[in-house]
């Protein structure tokens, strides 16, 4: 907790900050896989990135389809065009991978991602952290005397946006479920 207030001084150096600029010729992307809901998939798919040092920005998963037991992973991940085809090919060479898809390319997506944000502040910045909970269209989940709980739901920078502004206020904690992402239009993966 005393790392957290150390660093809310300075929005650009703060603790929050998960977007890191991306670095010359890399590209930030937002991957779709399809995979049999088994034991030990999810460790392949991690262990796929992490043995050839690929970074995972962001990951989600959660069964999609009960009678065929299906999951669907998503990632956002961070890489040159060439390591990003080279990622979609590996995991489509995955035996219990069905389908891969890049939804930062394959057209219009729509990204969501849900954050509960805990603030504890009283006066002033508890007035203004309800004022700005609004403007976002975040909901109190639960208070105390001395804190909040929001949870806000929206796109990645919108979460980002609202974290950055509850830093200066009294900001304790945060917890997000990653990116949860599905392409525009009539079909489907």
């Amino acid at each position: 907790m005393n790392a957290l207030r150390i660093k809310r001084g300075s929005s650009s150096h703060s603790a929050y900050n998960l977007r890191p600029a991306l670095k010359e010729g890399e590209e930030r992307r937002t991957l779709a896989v399809l995979v049999e809901n088994e034991a030990g998939v999810l460790a392949r798919v991690i262990g796929l990135f992490s043995g050839r040092g690929y970074n995972i920005e962001s990951l989600t998963v959660a069964e999609t389809d009960h009678v065929s037991h299906r999951s669907r992973i998503t990632i956002v991940t961070t890489g040159t065009p060439a390591v990003i085809e080279q990622i979609k090919a590996q995991l489509a060479r995955m035996v219990p991978v069905y389908d891969v898809h890049d939804l930062t390319t394959e057209g219009p997506a729509v990204e969501r991602e849900m954050a509960l944000v805990k603030v504890a502040c009283t006066g002033e910045a508890r007035v203004e952290a309800l004022r700005l909970s609004q403007v976002f269209r975040a909901n109190v989940v639960d208070t105390t005397l001395e804190s909040f709980v929001f949870e806000l739901t929206g796109a990645p920078e919108k979460i980002d946006a609202f974290v950055e502004l509850m830093a200066p206020l009294g900001l304790v904690d945060v917890a997000r479920t990653g990116v949860a992402a599905i392409t525009r239009g009539p079909k489907g993966m």
